[in-house]
Order: structure tokens, then C-alpha cells, then sequence
């Protein structure tokens, strides 16, 4: 019961920030944006929502469906291992945007279609065809840029490889589950060039300077269990249960007053920019601030009384 309460106020004492220091990154946006465990029961799928809201010009590359509060995105181009090309930024970013702005959408779900990789990175061979004054002028990869301003929780589920942009890929999301035969990885050194979508700075803030120094410098690739150890990814499950743990986990943050969920959200990614004193500050004034929605009045009640909190926000 307390965990649900926790949702719509963030703890005054400064547990958040305190978390984040101790335990990392992703498992702290875990901790913070998740209660105890909800069963997921599923509704009839909307209709297309790229159709309900014009989302994007990525054709068949990146589907969206919208069922019990929960937005799924899928990358859907197998036969290139999901391979990122700008099409596909543009429609996952897009699409995104359009289930941030449907109030009807509590948490995100981002996956992809077949069984060999969730993205096997960038598209090698549209890269290739820039020279470093076109990409530094047509600003290639500023697009990705836009999804870490998305509100709403983006949970990732990663089965089978995740490298390079699509270990990036994974970062950008604020909860990370991966299938045990996950691999992940930033082998850009091995084709000449370095990784250019946040991986030398997502990587380094969530597993540490040494860690991130090797795995950048070596491209060498690493397993899920790895992964978990080191704070890459907050969950690791069977690869049959991929999908189903992660949408689990967003049906839960979905149960949570949204106010609450996109203050916590915000301020545990803070700790990547500001110092500790000033984190601290930020998450007190946030804490007070909450104490303004129904969410508080209702939770804290609930809590008091001895029942279930019915959320209206």
C-alpha cells in the first residue's frame, strides 16, 4: 500500500536522489515509477493509431497500438535486424510524441518485430553514403534527441541483439527489460568511428567511466546478465517473456496518477545534469508541489483508511 502512495508524492527525505546514487540509474527509475506487481489484462487494440493520428511517414517500418493505458511501439523491419534509418527515427520519435500527447496513454512500451535483434543498430549503408559536411549540416541524428523529451514512461524490451544504435536505442528508454539471450553492445570502433547517439555519455552516466571505456574502445559485445550487473538493464526474464514482463511493468505505472509518475520520471533524470545539493532542492520543491493533485489527496487516504486508492488522474 505504501508503494502506491509513493507514486503520487515523491519522498520528502530525498530517497530519490539518494537512490540514484547508490543503486543506478535504471533501477532506480524501476524503484520510483513501479509499485507491486499488477496482473495485465488485455482490451481489444484500437484502430491503427498512425491512422488516428496521422503519426508518421514511416509506412509499414513502425506500427503503434493502444490498449489498457499503454501505447506499443514496434519496429517493424526484420529482415534488416530493425536496422535504424532515418525513416525509422522519425516514425518511432513521431509516433511517441503522438502516445505522449494522448491523455489516454499512461506508459509506452517499445519492441520489435522477429526473433534475431531488437535494432542491430544504425543503417550502415544510408550512413554511408554522407560525408562529414552533410551530416553535420542536414543534423542527422538530432531527431533521437526528441525522445528523451517524451513525458510518459518508455519501457524497452530487448530480445537478442542491441547494438550499437540500438544499444543506444535502449538507453534513451527509462526502463530497460531484456530477453537472457540479449546482447548488447557499441561496436562503432570496429567499422572506423564512434558512437553518435549518446552512447559515450547514456553509457558512461548508467554502468561508469571504466566499464563504459572498455565496452566502447573494445566493441565488445555483452550478454544480458552482464548487463544487469553492471546497471545497463533493470530486468532480465526468459526470452519468451520479454513482452509480457515489460508491458507488466507499464500496466503498473499505468495504475499511478500520471502527474505523480511524470515528476518522478523528470526528476530522476535531473541527476544527469545538475549537482546533488540542487537535485535534492528540485525534488523537494516537485515532493510539495504534488501535494496539489487529487492523486495525493487520494492516495494518502486510501493509505490511512486501509483500502485500495481509485485514481481519477
Amino acid at each position: 500500500m505504501l508503494a502506491q502512495t509513493a507514486s503520487s508524492a515523491l519522498a520528502a527525505s530525498g530517497f530519490g536522489w539518494k537512490c540514484l546514487r547508490s543503486c543506478g540509474l535504471k533501477f532506480a527509475q524501476l524503484l520510483l515509477c513501479t509499485g507491486e506487481k499488477t496482473r495485465y489484462t488485455q482490451t481489444p487494440f484500437a484502430k491503427s493509431l498512425a491512422t488516428k493520428h496521422n503519426i508518421c511517414d514511416a509506412s509499414n517500418l513502425v506500427s503503434a497500438e493502444i490498449f489498457s493505458g499503454i501505447g506499443k511501439i514496434t519496429i517493424d523491419r526484420p529482415k534488416a535486424l530493425n536496422a535504424l534509418s532515418l525513416e525509422v527515427m522519425k516514425g518511432i520519435v513521431s509516433t511517441a510524441q503522438a502516445l505522449d500527447r494522448d491523455s489516454s496513454v499512461k506508459a509506452m512500451v517499445l519492441t520489435s518485430s522477429g526473433e534475431k535483434a531488437f535494432a542491430c543498430g544504425a543503417d550502415i549503408k544510408e550512413l554511408s553514403m554522407y560525408n562529414d559536411k552533410e551530416a553535420f549540416r542536414s543534423r542527422v541524428f538530432d531527431g533521437w534527441d526528441e525522445l528523451r523529451r517524451v513525458r510518459k514512461p518508455l519501457v524497452a524490451a530487448v530480445h537478442g541483439y542491441a547494438l550499437g544504435g540500438g544499444c543506444e536505442l535502449a538507453m534513451m528508454c527509462d526502463i530497460i527489460v531484456a530477453g537472457e539471450s540479449a546482447k548488447f553492445g557499441q561496436p562503432e570502433i570496429t567499422l572506423g568511428v564512434i558512437p553518435g547517439m549518446g552512447g559515450t555519455q547514456r553509457l558512461t552516466r548508467l554502468v561508469g567511466r571504466a566499464k563504459a571505456m572498455e565496452l566502447i574502445l573494445t566493441g565488445r559485445r555483452i550478454g544480458a546478465a552482464e548487463a544487469e550487473r553492471i546497471g545497463l538493464v533493470s530486468r532480465v526474464v526468459p526470452d519468451s517473456e520479454v513482452l509480457s514482463a515489460a508491458t507488466e511493468i507499464a500496466a503498473t505505472i499505468a495504475r499511478y496518477p500520471a502527474p505523480a509518475v511524470a515528476k518522478a520520471k523528470e526528476c530522476v533524470n535531473l541527476v544527469d545534469e545538475v549537482p546533488l545539493t540542487a537535485g535534492l532542492q528540485y525534488e523537494r520543491r516537485e515532493f510539495w508541489s504534488a501535494f496539489s493533485y487529487e492523486g495525493k489527496q487520494e492516495g494518502m487516504a486510501a493509505f490511512l483508511e486501509k483500502r485500495e486508492p481509485s485514481w481519477t488522474e
